[in-house]
């Protein structure tokens, strides 16, 4: 296919600087090994789109036109200052989201690649991520990304049925989808990721099952299943409430997501994560970062991010929010080489929170190692990462994704005073503990089901359970929703 004359200089010029980058890490650069406190995970955003989706509620914006040299010179000095200030010496993989990153150039892309490369170590093998819109991505322009540095891509295909998609304002049409995801899976073969929803209004649990039937035979080794949150300020969210459109049932939400698994499982898939499925050891290397509660630096407007600021001596691990809105962002990279809107050092609780809140999500759990690092030691940059391959075996997704005892928990007594005292920590919505033993409840260790909820006040229960029953306590999670821990309180820990 023929390109128009700017279009393939522009991309030339992206190979051209993947080159670069490529000479760089190949320049005879041994990098020393490097502690878990100097590795992290980077996201760039990408706020841009062609329009708005019914359902979205991200930091998105519909320009009338972008001057896409001044954003890619923003993201580029980001980068590279928030790497210097993190003190981070290697990148483990780069994710492209949005908004629509498929919209912006592959010279963009390699842009950043390169400054990443210059400021730290970014192994050649590293996973990066593009995602993308089926419409804003033909495969001469896939091909492109890839020439630039991208080796893996998310297709956010989201429903196989026209009218529904319709109804979530996608630009792209069925067919549309499985064009791109042949084009990308010859383009990018083992690295494609698909979104597919659930709990769409009026969405019936057997033809949702023949979209995801219908994808399996054309997808790749990842898939990702997500229900529809209805968000206020959305079009969906509006349509609702004014009873244009009805509400999404929960029960058959929790159906598709129940028998989606089950369809998964028996086309070889491991869920290692509450919306994630792969096969063949094709995990997302950075979002598995997220939730092993790795480092990582959130690069553009609105974007997140978790890290130590060594580089600028600091020891608490911080939590930090970009500028929102992208003319104002870039203003700010200017005057300051970055955007950071909003930081703050997390304290013991915060750490806590975040261990149990992202190891909940995983087929992995939470262990003791992982936890006791976290509240034991400055920051959490050294909480060690499970390997995703190795974690559990290839290819499962077990009925109880927390299959032996070899995840039970138990919390050192030199750990049991979190700031707060009683009222702080996890929330545990339950009755059963009103009172000890509760007619009809056994008098052996109860179990305590966590049904979600904001992290608070897990010793105000826990201090209900007689010290001698605490070493008892199980804790789990919701199996409507894929969780599972099982975590033995030792008496000792309240």
């Amino acid at each position: 296919m023929a390109l128009p004359r700017a279009r393939a200089g522009a991309w030339a010029a992206a190979a051209k600087v993947a080159q670069r980058r490529r000479r760089v890490e190949g320049a005879g650069r041994s990098p020393s090994p490097v502690t878990r406190s100097q590795r992290a995970a980077l996201y760039v955003h990408w706020p841009y789109c062609e329009k708005r989706c019914s359902y979205c509620n991200f930091n998105k914006y519909i320009p009338r036109g972008v001057d896409e040299a001044a954003v890619r010179s923003c993201l580029v000095t980001e980068a590279q200052t928030l790497l210097r200030l993190s003190g981070v010496q290697r990148v483990e993989s780069v994710f492209f989201g949005g908004g629509t990153p498929s919209l912006a150039s592959p010279h963009t892309v390699a842009a950043v690649l390169e400054a990443v490369a210059q400021t730290a170590h970014l192994p050649t093998d590293s996973e990066v991520t593009l995602e993308v819109n089926p419409t804003s991505a033909p495969a001469s322009k896939l091909a492109a990304f890839g020439a630039a540095g991208v080796n893996r891509l998310s297709i956010g295909l989201q429903s196989l049925d026209d009218t529904e998609l319709q109804l979530l304002g996608r630009t792209h049409s069925a067919s549309d989808a499985l064009q791109t995801l042949a084009e990308a899976r010859c383009l990018f073969p083992g690295r494609v990721s698909v979104d597919l929803m659930l709990g769409l209004p009026a969405q019936q649990v057997r033809p949702w099952l023949r979209q995801l039937e219908e994808l399996l035979r054309h997808c790749d080794d990842h898939v990702s299943l997500y229900q529809l949150s209805l968000e206020r300020g959305t079009a969906l969210f509006t349509q609702v409430q004014q009873g244009a459109l009805s509400a999404p049932d929960p029960e058959l939400a929790a159906e598709m997501y129940q028998e989606g698994r089950a369809v998964l499982r028996e086309a070889g898939f491991r869920q290692y994560e509450v919306s994630n499925f792969a096969r063949n050891g094709a995990l997302s290397t950075h979002n598995w970062t997220y939730w092993q509660c790795g480092q990582y630096i959130g690069v553009g407007p609105g974007a997140h991010g978790r890290f130590v600021p060594q580089g600028a001596g600091g020891l608490a691990r911080e939590a930090r929010i970009q500028t929102l809105e992208p003319d104002n962002w870039m203003k700010e990279v200017k005057l300051f080489g970055h955007g950071t809107r909003k930081r703050f050092s997390l304290g013991e609780l915060e750490l806590l929170e975040e261990v149990l809140a992202m190891g909940l999500r995983t087929d992995v759990g939470i262990t003791h190692q992982g936890s006791s690092v976290f509240l034991g030691r400055s920051g959490c940059a050294g909480l060690p990462v499970a390997d995703p391959s190795t974690s559990t075996p290839r290819g499962l997704a077990a009925e109880n994704p927390l299959p032996c005892a070899r995840r039970v928990t138990d919390v050192p007594a030199s750990q049991g005073s979190v700031p707060g005292g009683p009222g702080a920590g996890l929330t545990l919505r339950t009755s059963q503990l009103s009172s000890w033993p509760s007619p009809g409840i056994p008098r052996g260790p109860p179990t305590v089901r966590w049904m979600g909820g904001p992290l608070s006040e897990v010793w105000e229960v826990a201090s209900r359970v007689p010290t001698a029953a605490r070493a008892g306590v199980v804790v789990s999670a919701s199996a409507s929703h894929g969780w599972s821990l099982k975590q033995r309180l030792a008496g000792r820990s309240f």
